[in-house]
């Protein structure tokens, strides 16, 4: 039991921990999410904050809780990406969840239990996927000796019917084998230096797998009744058999069959679990965005107290209780929560005072700047016009944007989000998707009559986008 304990942590140290600094999380930040520097260090000293923790005695860690967020700002300034790309830094388990997915008008809608539970299902894979990193050498050997097995098979041993009945030291000395014992040997040798050396990927083999049907339980999901759901669809699918079908594949094929079976046959599901368990308690991250929606103003009467309802069942997530989950039971006092709402409608002290009594630490993210769009469209890694430059590459085709372009579209953006709607980032979307409809719908063309680059500038934004900067009306441009 010490040594499941001891893998636990071990794995912890491996997913859930990041030994960086504030400073070095920003950096790493900066890298995907323009501006927002007031956000990023609140989040860079949460997570900081983590890794203090795990580093106190035992009679105090335990009253260290997480210091919750709350970011205020806009839709498309970057509150889901600051927190997505923070998960992804440390490899915890992360998951994204609407308030408004737990209420509608005269109920409550989906349990908001199933939270932590689908948390943990992130948890569980994240920590297979470990284990099977670690027997993944073990398992390619397995997988080999059983495509070996079934490209040349052993010589059957056979014996007398009669001595199983009578048995004796009679029966043991009738048994014979079909073939003398070295005969195939130096065949089984050469088919496996073959094996080895890959000489027969592509040769056809017929395998026995499991036939995966489909759940006929799927009638839980999405109700209160969904833990139930669950531990039903697993206590049925361990009374009943597997059904094993044939199939006919590469040995390249099969390989990869082999060695995924291979490898949960080496993982123990207890310790998985236990480690998840661990996991998704220590260093989980809940992201609940749109929580201005359940926002209530004045009294509550009607759709209202649906929306306090749910703030209601939300509060003893956030501050401290044990969810059962079919992994075992969950404690979220350590989980970091991190809220996020326009709140153009509302404010933050329109949340019941105990919900934001649990959200201490509060971020303003700024809407964004035509700077910011011109940044947004270069510097990070995933840009928006290197997107665009890698797809259109795929055709042949050269896409290349003078300065003055990426300025023009910055400016028009920033514009039209201050004129309607602020989306934020988001706008950049809608903007460089009608700029480039005309070079995606003819780029294969271009390419077979010879033309390979594309070059656009300033008079080009104008005149593809013209009717956006006259008409910010136009519905089918205007998100």
């Amino acid at each position: 039991m010490l040594e499941k304990k001891d893998d636990a942590k071990e794995i912890i140290t491996e997913l859930g921990l990041n030994e960086q600094t504030p400073r070095e999380i920003v950096e790493e930040l900066n890298k995907h999410i323009v501006g927002q520097d007031e956000a990023k260090r609140s989040v860079s000293i949460a997570l900081r904050n983590r890794w203090r923790s795990r580093k106190l005695a035992e009679d105090i860690r335990d009253d260290v809780i997480p210091k919750n967020i709350l970011m205020i700002g806009s839709t498309g300034v970057g509150k889901t990406e600051i927190a997505r790309r923070l998960a992804k830094l440390v490899k915890a388990p992360f998951i994204k969840v609407e308030a408004t997915k737990f209420t509608e008008v005269g109920y409550v809608g989906r349990d908001v239990e199933s939270i932590i539970r689908d948390l943990m299902q992130i948890a569980v894979r994240m920590v297979r996927r470990q284990k099977t990193e670690e027997v993944k050498e073990k398992a390619a050997e397995n997988a080999n000796e059983r495509l070996l097995e079934i490209l040349v098979p052993e010589p059957k041993q056979t014996q007398n019917p009669l001595s199983k009945l009578f048995g004796g030291v009679d029966a043991n000395n009738e048994q014979k084998t079909e073939t003398p014992p070295d005969t195939g040997k130096a065949g089984r040798d050469f088919i496996r230096k073959r094996l080895e050396s890959g000489k027969l990927e592509d040769e056809l083999i017929e395998l026995e797998v499991a036939d995966h049907a489909k759940p006929m339980v799927g009638m839980f999901s999405g109700s209160s009744l969904e833990s139930m759901g669950d531990n039903l669809q697993d206590m049925i699918g361990s009374l009943i058999p597997k059904r094993m079908r044939k199939r006919k594949v590469t040995v390249a094929a099969a390989r990869k069959i082999l060695e995924q079976e291979e490898a949960e046959k080496l993982i123990d599901m207890e310790d998985v679990a236990e480690a998840a368990v661990e996991l998704a308690e220590r260093s989980g991250i809940v992201f609940f965005d749109e929580i201005d929606k359940v926002a209530v103003k004045g009294s509550s009467s009607g759709p209202d107290v649906s929306r306090e309802g749910v703030q209601r069942d939300i509060l003893p997530i956030v501050e401290g209780s044990t969810v059962m989950t079919k992994y075992g039971p969950v404690k979220t006092d350590h989980i970091l929560f991190i809220a996020a709402g326009a709140f153009h409608t509302a404010k933050p002290s329109d949340l019941i005072p105990e919900l934001q009594g649990r959200f201490p630490i509060r971020v303003e993210l700024k809407s964004l700047q035509k700077e910011d769009f011109e940044k947004i469209l270069t510097e990070p890694q995933n840009a928006l016009i290197k997107q665009y430059k890698a797809l259109l590459k795929t055709e042949g085709l050269d896409l290349e944007f003078k300065p003055e372009a990426i300025e023009r579209i910055a400016e028009m953006a920033y514009d039209v989000n201050e004129q309607s709607e602020d989306i934020g980032a988001r706008r950049l979307h809608t903007l460089l998707e009608k700029l480039l409809e005309e070079v995606s719908f003819d780029a294969p063309d271009m390419v077979k009559e010879g033309k390979t680059e594309i070059l656009i500038d300033a008079d080009y934004v104008d005149e593809r986008l013209k009717e956006i900067a006259k008409n910010r009306d136009l519905s089918q441009f205007i998100l």
